[in-house]
């Protein structure tokens, strides 16, 4: 290709080098380092007057150092007189920050929107990236912005590689992400399904067996001086005063002890209407418990957490016990009460399409009930999303529908694999897992890669450089 000039920044080298490969060109050269305090120093080591510039830098482990590089090679390429602004192009496969696209809280910022400012001032006139996070953030440019999916290529290695993939399911591990699986399943043909988590679930309060002990026995105490005032007392003896509370509490109506709830009045629960319905769909919606990021079974008990009221010593007075149960009390309504920050409040986002990255502070040993929509057993699930970073939504899914769906094979997929800390090493020892596909957007460490025995990465210059050629001769 005459007239143009491919820049690679650090970030990514691999795939420049195969995108250059397929248009039968070689990476122009250009001098990038630090100083020694940290600044980045640019140096561009051919001509670009009258030429077609175009710069690959992805995301990395280093993402503000590779977007402060990115600024700066699009400047110095601006200053050597290239052919137009128009022709000066940035080629991101992920765009970074992408995940900050709108304000999440009174006091946050939309930071993507402030990352498009920065690109535009810096004299970018067009941006080619790959699966954006958000389809607002093509909005935040003054220029084009050519945002290319990696669907088809995924859709080809799922017909080329899954054995009957014509039975599987495409699932979503959040609401957030059904948009992008539908698509995929309407591509495939296939049906598709949700994982959904309960994240909004108060605290549960949990009673030593030694308070909880000191507490009903007290109630039981009470009752039975109440009962002995009102029973008449010549039913009552000695010998058989416990037979004659039980005896008075069966002859009681249960609506003078404690009036339940018309049957009328009270509405069905969803496994109750699953239970009665005679909608076969509607047996198709399976919860289950989800302790710590993991599934649990139904039955499995927690850890009793202590209460900080103290256990009475030995030879305590009776009078006591009320002033314990007093404190007990308003222990647990001022725990009852603790409720998570709320987007009113600037702290908690109401919104969040993805658990495990915005909400990793609030980990905590809390219960969970995840819920799984679709008919997964004895097939291949395709579990989807546009990136890996953390691998907490990803385990719980894939257990959801393995241990509760009956799936038979799962393979998570996305198009960015950032892997942040030990995320991929996580899935790898997760055996609901079988398989994890991502694309070569973004940069892997060869020896991860050649670690894992099951990760697969789809290459994806082909794609970009087929944009690149359109877009150098004006094709569509």
């Amino acid at each position: 290709m005459r007239g143009v000039q491919i820049f690679s920044g650090t970030s990514h080298p691999t795939l420049t080098e195969s995108i250059c490969e397929r248009l039968g060109a070689v990476p122009a050269p250009a001098e990038l380092r630090k100083f020694s305090n940290g600044e980045t120093l640019v140096n561009i080591g051919i001509s670009v007057r009258n030429q077609d510039v175009y710069i690959v830098q992805s995301g990395s482990s280093k993402i503000n150092d590779s977007l402060m590089e990115l600024l700066i090679m699009i400047s110095a390429c601006k200053g050597g007189s290239a052919k137009s602004i128009t022709a000066r192009l940035h080629l991101s496969s992920y765009f970074p920050y992408s995940r900050q696209s709108k304000k999440k809280s009174h006091r946050g910022s939309i930071t993507a929107r402030m990352i498009a400012n920065l690109l535009t001032i810096a004299g970018v006139d067009h941006v080619i990236t790959l699966d954006l996070h958000a389809s607002q953030m093509q909005g935040f440019f003054g220029k084009p912005v050519d945002n290319l999916f990696a669907e088809p290529l995924i859709a080809r290695w799922i017909r080329m590689h899954v054995p009957g993939w014509q039975s599987a399911v495409v699932v979503s591990k959040n609401a957030g992400g059904t948009k992008r699986v539908t698509s995929l399943a309407d591509t495939l043909k296939l049906n598709f399904g949700l994982v959904t988590t309960d994240r909004r679930r108060p605290p549960k309060v949990n009673i030593s067996m030694s308070d909880s002990m000191i507490f009903f026995d007290t109630i039981e105490k009470g009752n039975a001086a109440r009962l002995h005032a009102e029973l008449p007392t010549s039913t009552i003896h000695e010998d058989n005063q416990e037979s004659a509370v039980d005896d008075y509490f069966l002859s009681k109506s249960a609506d003078t002890l404690r009036p339940e709830t018309p049957p009328s009045a009270r509405r069905p629960s969803e496994l109750e209407a699953a239970d009665y319905t005679n909608d076969e769909r509607a047996r198709e919606v399976i919860t289950g418990r989800l302790v710590q990021g993991h599934l649990v079974d139904d039955d499995y008990a927690e850890d009793l957490t202590q209460v900080a009221t103290p256990v009475p010593p030995a030879g305590s007075e009776s009078g006591d016990s009320e002033k314990m149960i007093d404190q007990m009390t308003s222990s647990i309504v001022s725990l009852n009460s603790l409720q998570p920050d709320h987007a009113l409040g600037g702290t908690y986002d109401a919104a969040e399409s993805d658990d495990d990255e915005a909400n990793a502070h609030t980990r905590i040993k809390e219960e969970r009930t995840i819920t799984l929509v679709g008919d997964v057993k004895d097939k291949p699930v395709f579990i989807v999303d546009d990136m890996i970073d953390r691998s907490g939504s990803w385990i719980a899914a894939a257990e959801t529908v393995v241990r509760k769906g009956g799936a038979k094979k799962v393979y998570c997929i996305a198009t960015h694999g950032l892997f942040g800390d030990n995320s991929l090493e996580e899935m790898e020892g997760c055996n609901a897992i079988d398989h994890i596909i991502v694309t070569s957007s973004f940069p892997i460490p060869d020896d991860k890669i050649r670690r894992s025995k099951k990760l697969i990465v789809i290459d994806i210059s082909t794609l970009l450089s087929e944009s690149i050629r359109r877009h150098h001769y004006g094709e569509r």
